[in-house]
């Protein structure tokens, strides 16, 4: 496939005042695919205890299920992001989903542990070059305000609320089909979303970086986001004070800061210093981060909430979740999208993560035989809304002001935020949970003479649990809307045509809209 028969003449994207006439067509396959990406980061926990029991997985093991997917993608997305500006975002991003077809394929026929787990990492690595490849194509298709807004808003609906259709999806095809499914169901979206990419999308002239590629920022960059990845994944299983996490921490640390000298010295950096160091997606990407460490906690808290200590099935606890997406497709595609071009992105972010907040304390009040209706109910919805407002202007400010060249390093920086957001999240908040239950259990257990009452304790401890690790997620996200009020300055989308990264240096405050992921 060429770059220059993918582009006819004269259709360019991006020419002045001729924008492609098939944007919108290219954003529902672009979409379809954002939707498989973060279907999967869900859609595999629900089937985890089937495949575990019909491969043979040890106790032991079964993390690496997870933690395979989650080294692979969040080590390589800087050199995915890196790719797609050499090759070209098309290319890449049909590349992607090809390879992560092919490895889902591989998962859904697995017949050992190895195999399975040889599966998720291609499929970390696949989604690497196609997360990136997604948003930036994104970035540099829509440039006119109101355009952007309405597909950040999509896309950013997509992004939050995937998770949970992943949770309703996973739990039908493993209750009614087979676990296998929910490897399978990923083949069918990456054939069309590439198909419909193949035919459809335009890319801009010009926008390719062909600098030669950085070796030794990607050898740092991987070693050194993969370590930290990892450090957090054996925290949670380990502890804090186990050597080797301790350890990984240390090497990621120094892999970290040796990366950032390098990328200041060479010529051509694999992540530009510039990219980060604006002030509003610097903020951006630290006031994201921390809102996902929120949200991964909270899925994951729920989920074990609604099936243990309620005792829903797994669909039910999908269909459950339901107010969250409806609140996030709300907040994201009415809330955000309305008032993205009328006022500034911070007074969208920073009042969204505080309804989300509210949303996650009134959850802290969560008993064993709490009202769905009257308590989980009201809580997700607020957490939905808020969290599809903030992630709406956020998804479309990252990316803004962005040389062409460096959308897909500026893409992937969001992805990185939030892979590594979600590793802390998971690690985190699970480890103040469990800290909380044992602390109950060993302070209440002795006055439970029967076994009802030794039950009863164990679930009490389980709840207990849950909301110690909800307060900590409710201070998170209020440190969150803090730096979004603060740090992203960035004026009303007053342009039509989204400001390049050498307009901000000739002229700070560019009236035009940022792009985020």
């Amino acid at each position: 496939m060429s770059e220059t028969a993918s582009s006819a003449p004269g259709k360019a994207l991006g020419a002045p005042g001729s924008p492609d006439a098939n944007r919108w067509r290219a954003l529902v396959f672009i979409a379809i695919a954002q939707l498989m990406v973060v279907l999967d980061a869900t859609i595999v926990n629900i089937a985890l205890p089937s495949a575990q029991q019909d491969l043979g997985i040890s106790d032991g093991n079964r993390q690496w299920v997870v933690t395979a997917y989650a080294l692979a993608f969040g080590g390589l997305l800087l050199f995915g992001g890196r790719i797609a500006d050499l090759w070209g975002r098309k290319r890449a991003f049909v590349l992607g989903l090809g390879g992560f077809a092919a490895a889902s394929a591989l998962g859904g026929a697995a017949t050992n542990e190895a195999m399975m787990f040889g599966a998720r990492a291609l499929q970390g690595v696949f989604g690497a070059l196609l997360a990136p490849a997604a948003l930036s194509l994104l970035a540099v298709m829509f440039t006119d305000g109101k355009e952007r807004a309405k597909a950040f808003g999509i896309y950013g609906a997509i992004a939050g609320g995937g998770g949970a259709v992943g949770l309703i999806l996973g739990g039908f095809l493993t209750e009614y089909l087979d676990w296998r499914w929910t490897f399978f169901v990923n083949i069918p979206f990456a054939v069309v979303a590439a198909a419909g990419a193949y035919f459809v999308v335009r890319e801009p002239e010009g926008g390719r970086n062909r600098s030669p590629l950085d070796v030794p920022g990607v050898v740092l960059s991987t070693l050194g986001l993969v370590a930290l990845v990892y450090g957090f994944t054996r925290a949670e299983s380990d502890g804090w004070s186990d050597s080797v996490t301790v350890g990984m921490f240390v090497a990621s640390a120094v892999l970290l800061v040796a990366f950032v000298l390098t990328e200041a010295k060479v010529k051509a950096p694999l992540l530009p210093l510039r990219v980060v160091t604006e002030r509003n997606r610097g903020g951006i990407y630290l006031s994201l981060g921390l809102a996902i460490i929120a949200m991964f906690g909270l899925f994951l808290f729920l989920t074990y909430y609604l099936q243990i200590v309620k005792g829903y099935s797994p669909v039910r606890t999908g269909f459950a979740f339901l107010p969250m997406i409806a609140g996030m497709i709300t907040g994201s595609t009415q809330i955000g999208t309305r008032l993205m071009t009328r006022v500034a992105p911070r007074l969208l972010m920073g009042p969204g993560f505080l309804v989300a907040a509210l949303g996650m304390l009134l959850l802290t009040r969560m008993e064993i035989d709490s009202s769905y209706t009257a308590l989980l109910l009201p809580a997700m919805l607020l957490l939905g809304i808020g969290m599809g407002t903030a992630f709406m202007p956020a998804m479309s400010l990252a990316t803004q002001g962005v040389e062409p060249r460096d959308s897909g390093v500026a893409s992937a920086m969001v992805n990185t935020s939030q892979q590594v957001g979600g590793a802390i999240g998971t690690a985190l908040l699970n480890t103040i949970a469990a800290s909380a239950t044992t602390s109950y259990v060993a302070d209440h257990i002795g006055g439970a003479t029967s076994r009802s009452q030794q039950q009863l304790v164990q679930l009490q401890a389980q709840v207990e649990g849950y909301t110690s690790a909800i307060w900590f997620a409710v201070g998170i996200l209020v440190v969150a809307a803090a730096i979004a009020l603060t740090l992203v300055n960035a004026g009303r989308p007053g342009g039509t045509a989204v400001a390049s990264s050498s307009d901000e240096t000739a002229g700070e405050e560019v009236a035009v809209p940022v792009v985020v992921h």
